[in-house]
């Protein structure tokens, strides 16, 4: 398990509960598009970017990316860690049917996936100063494939 001394802020109970397993943390919920009429949530949200800053982890898809941008608009960027998921379709076990998009969410992620998200953002542990973040290799080129046979 991993404890963070940011509050990571997540869209709902599931991908709290799915995190709360992986992450020793303070996770707030946004309850989806509540964040958007809770004063008094987004208050708090603000109140614990100042103190040690939040993660900010929300679905790929257009109603997390929503829910992001308005948190990030309303939070000083220079206290926010943006942690993004891979686009991985599928359907989550509670659910009858998959998503509008067709993608997995954050309670959908397996264990493995969000805690390589959590290192790819440099996350930081306590205790720890925060890791950089991972090179890129140079993106292949057709000359490469080419050389390369």
């Amino acid at each position: 398990m991993i404890k963070l001394k940011q509050a990571v802020i997540v869209e709902g109970k599931y991908d709290k509960a799915k995190l709360s397993s992986l992450v020793d943390a303070t996770i707030v919920t946004t309850d989806g598009f509540d964040v958007f009429r809770d004063r008094e949530k987004l208050a708090y949200i603000r109140a614990l970017a100042e103190k040690n800053g939040v993660i900010i982890l929300t679905d790929s898809d257009a109603a997390g990316f929503r829910i992001r941008a308005h948190i990030a608009g309303a939070v000083d960027p220079e206290k926010i860690i943006h942690v993004y998921i891979p686009d991985i379709f599928g359907k989550e076990r509670r659910k009858t049917q998959p998503s509008a998009e067709g993608k997995l969410g954050v309670e959908g992620m397996p264990a493995g996936v969000l805690l390589d998200a959590l290192r790819r953002a440099g996350v930081a542990v306590e205790g720890q100063d925060a890791p950089a973040p991972a090179k890129r290799a140079a993106p292949v080129t057709k000359a490469d494939l080419v050389e390369w046979g």
